[in-house]
């Protein structure tokens, strides 16, 4: 039997919000298609995730025909899922509730955006948020366990150096690929000050919010959508969903934590601007709160200084062969997520150092087309710092570039191992879920047509 899609418990996790979970309602009327060990899989599981497969190609923009062929593929991917299931009792593998509520609530919170609000998200539901979840989460607890079993299987598969090397001399010389022009580059990066008064003029603001909220009962969610500066939970009222008290910035996570729920800070200052919090719920170490962002207008910041400051920088690390940008930047660097590496930049989506030029965005790629030769450093350039959303100013070294060329295991090496281990990761999943096909009962209750064997 062909096992295509090992990796569709992945696919299931992210559309699990979409799912028709009333199978064991069902039962007596419907047909049952496939049993794994005591899991029943009935027909209208699979009928329902095709159809929501299909429709949300449909929303993305993209036409998929429904087929024989494509409705095996999901049944077999709801066998292995169950596998993966039986697997993780065999072995012990569970989350945690916590873990459960927080990628919960990272889908819904994705959903309302992907719907435009709550409200709308109910309305194509037909249900409320909170019958959504307790209709949902024993479904996405399954799914979170696959994951976890497919994963920890995965993370155990490694590959050798000859191993890369036999991967690439298979590879016919006419169709290797072409790689396109890659640069590494380092930046230090300086947050221009407020002018003046603006600061006390900010903080003075989020004042007032707070005591609206306070004092004369305004709602934190009306003032948010009106007043905020933070673009990504504005327009949801100031509403951040359960997230771990690490993964917010340290002044935010004990003002709320101090918190009893429902409770309002004082104004709390952190590196975005100020805030007026409240928390909403504690469950372990994760808080959901709402909160209103005050920063400093971009008009009213002192870009002088950012500039003068870097182009002293710069002058130093040129004129004194001593002075190490890296150095420099570990030192001086205003932006947390490259100061501790040395300033060097990794591609956000490969994790590499070396950045194809067509990845690069469009404020750095105009910087680099001025560079001409490696230990190049440029003029303090203006830009968007994202990681908090502030005008910052930087300067960047040009640390390595590669023209392009065709591939091969000198100057592309890291990529070509990871095309290879990716390779060897399926060959060895397709496998191993083979395996715990023979291991584990399965049966099917229909006619399966004839697939090739993949293995």
């Amino acid at each position: 039997m062909k096992n295509k899609y090992v990796f569709l418990p992945l696919l299931f996790l992210s559309q699990i919000l979409t799912l028709n979970t009333q199978a064991q309602q069902q039962q007596l009327a419907d047909q049952i298609v496939a049993h794994v060990n005591d899991n029943i899989i009935l027909k209208s599981e699979i009928d329902q995730s095709v159809a929501d497969y299909m429709r949300q190609a449909q929303v993305q923009g993209q036409q998929v025909q429904f087929s024989e062929g494509l409705w095996f593929d999901f049944l077999e991917s709801a066998i292995d899922n169950y596998l993966l299931l039986e697997k993780a009792q065999i072995d012990s593998i569970t989350v945690s509730d916590e873990e459960v509520e927080l990628r919960m609530d990272q889908r819904i919170q994705q959903l309302i955006r992907q719907a435009g609000s709550e409200q709308a998200l109910e309305q194509a539901f037909g249900k409320s948020l909170l019958q959504l979840r307790a209709d949902f989460r024993s479904d996405f607890r399954e799914q979170m366990i696959a994951s976890k079993v497919q994963q920890q299987k995965m993370q155990s598969i490694t590959i050798t150096r000859p191993e890369v090397n036999e991967f690439f001399e298979s590879i016919p010389t006419d169709s290797l690929p072409t790689i396109p022009e890659q640069v590494a580059l380092s930046q230090i990066v300086i947050i221009p000050p407020a002018r003046g008064d603006a600061e006390q003029r900010a903080f003075e603001f989020a004042q007032q919010l707070r005591d609206s909220i306070v004092t004369h009962g305004k709602s934190i969610e009306e003032l948010a959508r009106r007043h905020s500066d933070d673009q990504g939970s504005g327009s949801r009222g100031g509403l951040l969903p359960l997230m771990g008290l690490d993964e917010l910035v340290s002044e935010y996570s004990a003002a709320a934590s101090a918190l009893k729920p429902g409770g309002i800070s004082k104004v709390v200052e952190t590196q975005f601007g100020y805030h007026v919090i409240r928390l909403n719920r504690r469950v372990g170490d994760q808080i959901e709160t709402n909160h209103i962002l005050i920063s400093v207008d971009s008009e009213e910041l002192d870009e002088d200084y950012a500039i003068e400051r870097l182009n002293a920088i710069r002058d130093s690390i040129m004129s004194n062969p001593d002075v190490k940008f890296a150095d420099v930047a570990r030192k001086l660097s205003e932006d947390p997520s490259t100061s501790n590496l040395g300033g060097k930049i990794f591609d956000p989506q490969s994790g590499e150092r070396l950045i194809p030029l067509n990845r690069l965005d469009p404020a750095m790629y105009r910087v680099v087309l001025l560079m001409d030769e490696e230990g190049y450093i440029s003029e303090p350039k203006s830009f968007n710092l994202q990681s908090q959303n502030k005008k910052a100013y930087r300067i960047v070294r040009l640390d390595r570039q590669i023209p392009e060329h065709i591939a091969n295991l000198k100057q592309d090496y890291e990529r070509i191992k990871s095309i290879a281990l990716q390779q060897k990761q399926y060959r060895i999943m397709q496998k191993w879920m083979q395996e715990l096909r023979d291991d584990i009962y399965v049966e099917y209750k229909i006619d399966v047509p004839e697939m090739e064997n993949s293995l």
